[in-house]
């Protein structure tokens, strides 16, 4: 497959789509899902919750921290991971406001 050519994008497109693609993998919507059932959590619980190995849910957070959908902060030799609401319900409203210009009457 060919490069996508993103500058031929706009902004939002091309943030949207990275953001689908970051929340295109099941593992991940698992990791959101159980952080969001959370006070905060830790990669160790992810392991034993998701069933992956550590080395996998630690890629997986990787993507999703750096998407800034989860925080994450060190505590003693353990690093604990919330969900940054924030960059959620900006991320919540771009999809809404992506969905409700479209029109959904074609065809």
């Amino acid at each position: 497959m060919g490069t996508t050519k993103a500058q031929i994008f706009s902004e939002q497109q091309n943030e949207l789509a990275l953001a689908f693609k970051v929340l295109g993998h099941p593992a991940r919507v698992a990791i959101l899902q159980y952080a969001s059932n959370q006070d905060s959590c830790i990669c160790n619980d992810l392991v034993g919750e998701i069933g992956l190995a550590q080395a996998t849910i630690s890629q997986h957070l990787k993507e999703l921290k750096t998407m800034g959908l989860l925080d994450g902060e060190v505590e003693g030799k353990r690093m604990c991971y919330t969900i940054n609401l924030e960059r959620w319900n900006k991320l919540q409203n771009e999809i809404n406001n992506f969905f409700n210009t479209t029109k959904s009457n074609c065809c």
